[in-house]
């Protein structure tokens, strides 16, 4: 690859003025070329402004810059891989209500559903890593002060991921949240939460910016990952750092969508390689937005579901958001009672363990969310592994 030909090219096109609007992901095929070209794009960056605004996707081998992918001259285009960065958003929820801060112990119906307090006296998510890439976290909030990290501001790497949207407070708090004498309790109340905010306050982030989010939980050693949103086109670098987690020992837990689609879902629950989740009502049947397909492999409680907010108030929101912050802290639970296990392994535990679903006519393969299956599920599977190891 002619590494200083395209930078050379990159500097001007990235200096140009009135230069077209848009973000490219830029992927590089050959591990050697990546390397020289990162090398020398570090090298240039301390002389040139204009290559500051490039970002290393180091998890995918590539690169973000903003400029259109139709801009790259076709002299490069058999080594690297150009694709658009496009803006992802976090889901409006179907129904949200604000409510005031609830002065006892509450432990939300979505937490009982799925039967997390039958296995308090077992596991309660200790020294778990939960990874929430979102719109930051409300470090004030009373419901969540004892169970929160430091986690990063993707964008503001100087300052905490501090929430200016809520959504990502809401689902901290059904994952972890843990306020027993004035406030609510979440599934796995001694999971660690780790912030990871990607996203703006209108709720909006690049694809880079989740990757870089993904990158950042694989460095940090996260058991799981929970990124409560979605999009319709199929990425190919989301794909490359979803994998890439998932074979690093990081499972990522995403939502359905809430579009009401049936025979789709959004990506990245689409995706293979994560734990794809939509969500159910108070009657355990699946809530009308959700999408569904044969591709969501577990259900949970998504509608009303009440969790924490802003300035420390609650508010009710439905969504598969909401139920996708129910299985992740499940799989927090898991992992505190049977540390180790894969990605791979939990998954399969997940649908194993899920309770079929009532009332639905046809036969299928995802069932609902139960904690006490799921832990009965990896009892057996260990107990047995030692003999299926040994035939």
């Amino acid at each position: 690859m002619d590494t200083s030909g395209f930078l050379k090219w990159l500097q001007g096109a990235l200096a140009a003025p009135g230069k077209l609007a848009g973000r490219t992901i830029i992927r590089v095929a050959q591990p050697s070329d990546y390397f020289n070209l990162l090398a020398a794009l570090r090298r240039e960056q301390r002389r040139s402004r204009a290559l500051r605004s490039v970002r290393k996707l180091g998890i995918i081998r590539g690169f973000s810059c903003p400029l259109p992918a139709s801009g790259i001259p076709d002299a490069f285009k058999g080594v690297i891989v150009c694709e658009e960065d496009p803006i992802v958003s976090v889901r409006a929820p179907v129904r949200t209500v604000e409510t005031a801060p609830a002065s006892d112990m509450n432990i939300p119906w979505g937490v009982r559903r799925i039967r997390a307090p039958k296995a308090w006296n077992r596991t309660t998510g200790q020294r778990v890593k939960v990874g929430v890439i979102d719109t930051g976290v409300d470090f004030q909030h009373p419901d969540l002060q004892h169970t929160l990290e430091r986690g990063i501001n993707l964008l503001q790497r100087t300052m905490l991921p501090q929430d200016d949207n809520g959504h990502g407070t809401h689902i901290a708090g059904s994952i972890a949240a843990a306020n027993p004498v004035r406030g609510m309790i979440g599934v796995a109340p001694r999971s660690a939460i780790y912030p990871v905010k990607a996203f703006d306050y209108n709720g909006t982030a690049f694809v880079s910016d989740i990757i870089l989010g993904i990158e950042w939980c694989v460095r940090n050693r996260m058991d799981v990952v929970n990124m409560s949103f979605g999009m319709t086109t199929r990425s190919k670098s989301l794909l490359g750092a979803v994998n890439n987690a998932y074979r690093s020992g990081v499972l990522i837990v995403a939502s359905s969508g809430n579009d009401g689609k049936r025979g789709t879902i959004d990506f990245p629950a689409r995706f293979a390689n994560t734990v794809s989740v939509g969500a159910l009502n108070r009657q355990g049947r699946i809530a009308k937005f959700t999408n569904r397909s044969a591709l969501v492999d577990i259900y949970a409680p998504g509608d009303k579901v009440e969790s924490a907010w802003l300035r420390g108030r609650r508010r009710i929101m439905s969504g598969t958001s909401m139920a996708t912050s129910h299985v992740t802290g499940a799989i927090a639970l898991l992992l505190a009672d049977k540390p180790g296990l894969k990605p791979g392994e939990v998954k399969e535990i997940l649908k194993r363990s899920a309770r079929p679903l009532r009332n639905v006519k046809a036969p299928r393969r995802a069932g609902e969310l139960d904690v006490m299956r799921m832990l009965q599920t990896a009892d057996k599977i260990k107990s047995a592994s030692p003999a299926r190891e040994s035939g």
